[in-house]
């Protein structure tokens, strides 16, 4: 398939690439770019949000974002814009710094100095080493070789549902992407059970689940011992993001550092998507876990540079001086120039200046008051689970099997998207709402993004309602109601968990009745 802009940048060239000679001899086919992007949107380099009816965002500030037509949508899933969009301090910093100079950091220069200095005093005293790099998916990938030289360990342990970068050395060790394509689980990697203690293996209900978490961890690095393989790195999220917000129970990763420790690994914590002050009474999601959990390895990327390219591995002496002693040395072009460090320092003031940890604190603090009423008041919210400016809500059919609840998830958003509030849905089943805003959000946003949630939820359920109602007297299970608009995100979806487990219904929705019910549901 070709994809080509016209001239005037309104249009798309859109043609087959097996058809294109058919194509060329009568003539090529145009498309406007909201429908050409409909049209392709199964293809990997074309996926956007809200692939169903995509907004062309053309400005934002601080926690909103505008299109083309000047309407204004709260964003309540970038956590890329960490101190808002567009922040003037950040602005003014680099375009200071690219006045006067940007190169590689072959040359000394004060500002990858000076923002070492401020990024290492927010950590640890053991982690004192950083190398930069200019994504979260570089900074993964040097924290495996890392991994991986120290003790000469090839195997990694990775949490089922986990993502950690689009390299090829991540997708191997993200389930998250590898279970839903075509490549299998290579014989290094282990995935251990993500500890989720809503869904997972081992409740809330559970007597001690830390342990039980970590004592899976412990039997697989007992079965690689036997099948003489050795455990190089456990890698995981402070807290998972794409695995659907899940926040690890107390004590969870104290006890699976002990068990990697003493098989020779290390231990790397992906703050990419969780650091820099988002949980709020901690700069590091890891520092929830109390001052006696310190991992080897720390990786960090998107709000590091609050939009610009900017990331960054920390590590122990130790193991930096193991990997240098390989004769490799590494170089990154663009890691750690002057203009990034500038940019990384204007955002570290930012977040002093304008306490905005203290803001996580109290914002995240509110809105999960408003979200556990709601909680009380719906039947589709299962849970609600988070910290600071981190917060998930699962929603479910029903409260005893917790059957996830993933075309409602899909409408929600829709409907979200309509009000001027942009949400995502993530996890296994994609039935998590997730909520990661700038950090500048108020209370008054949470408010705003409450109210609405709280109407599309009212009006959802009296249908379904009504809906169940008709349908148990026609003797069906068939319950969900699906937005037209959401077929096709529905259905991809649908597909994956399929080839995970052909036993399982379509969304739980009965094929044959899905494009009637469909119909009905118009809020």
């Amino acid at each position: 398939m070709f994809i080509e802009i016209t001239k005037n940048n309104r249009e798309f060239l859109f043609f087959s690439q097996k058809n294109s000679r058919k194509k060329k001899k009568h003539g090529f086919k145009y498309l406007n770019i909201k429908k050409a992007i409909y049209l392709i949107q199964d293809k990997p380099s074309c996926k956007v949000f809200f692939a169903a009816d995509p907004i062309k965002i053309m400005r934002a500030q601080g926690q909103y974002m505008f299109d083309e037509k000047g309407e204004r949508y709260l964003d309540c899933i970038n956590n890329v814009a960490h101190v808002g969009h567009c922040h003037p301090e950040v602005v003014k910093a680099a375009a200071k710094q690219m006045e006067l100079l940007n190169t590689n950091s072959r040359f000394l220069h004060d500002n990858i100095v000076e923002y070492a200095k401020r990024l290492t005093a927010t950590l640890p005293q053991t982690l004192s080493v950083c190398y930069f790099t200019n994504s979260g998916s570089e900074a993964n990938d040097l924290a495996l070789r890392l991994a991986r030289q120290f003790r000469g360990h090839q195997d990694v342990i990775t949490l089922d549902h986990a993502y950690h970068g689009h390299l090829s050395s991540l997708i191997e060790i993200s389930p998250y992407k590898f279970r839903k394509g075509q490549d299998v689980q290579k014989e290094f990697v282990h995935v251990a059970p993500s500890p989720d203690i809503y869904r997972g293996k081992y409740r809330e209900d559970h007597e001690d689940a830390a342990t039980a978490y970590a004592d899976e961890v412990k039997k697989i690095i007992e079965d690689a011992r036997s099948s003489g393989r050795k455990i190089a790195a456990f890698i995981a999220e402070s807290m998972q993001s794409c695995g659907g917000q899940i926040i690890p129970p107390a004590g969870y990763f104290q006890k699976v550092a002990e068990h990697v420790h003493k098989a020779g690994g290390v231990f790397i914590a992906d703050e990419v998507q969780v650091g820099f002050g988002r949980v709020g009474r901690h700069f590091w999601s890891f520092q929830m876990h109390g001052e006696d959990f310190v991992p080897d390895i720390v990786t960090m990327g998107k709000p590091m540079g609050n939009g610009h390219p900017m990331s960054c591995v920390v590590t122990t002496k130790e193991i930096a001086e193991a990997f240098s002693s390989s004769g490799m040395e590494y170089f990154n072009t663009y890691g750690g120039n002057p203009v990034s460090c500038a940019v990384g320092l204007a955002v570290l003031d930012v977040i002093e200046k304008e306490n905005l940890q203290g803001n996580a604190v109290r914002v995240g603090n509110y809105l999960t008051q408003l979200l556990d009423q709601q909680k009380a008041k719906h039947p589709l919210i299962g849970d609600i689970r988070g910290v600071g400016l981190f917060i998930g809500i699962d929603l479910v059919k029903d409260h005893v099997e917790r059957t996830p609840a993933t075309a409602e998830a899909q409408h929600i958003i829709y409907k979200m998207k309509e009000k001027g509030v942009l949400l995502s849905a993530d996890g296994p089943h994609r039935n998590v709402l997730k909520i990661k805003p700038p950090m500048c959000f108020t209370k008054e946003d949470a408010k705003f993004m409450v109210d609405h949630l709280d109407g599309i939820l009212t009006v959802l359920e009296e249908v379904m309602e009504t809906k169940n109602d008709s349908v148990s007297s026609q003797n069906t299970v068939c319950r969900t109601e699906v937005p037209e608009e959401v077929h096709m995100e529905s259905a991809k979806h649908s597909a994956t968990e399929s080839r995970e487990n052909h036993s399982r219904k379509r969304n739980g929705v009965c094929p044959d009745q899905q494009a009637l019910l469909s119909k009905r549901l118009k809020t």
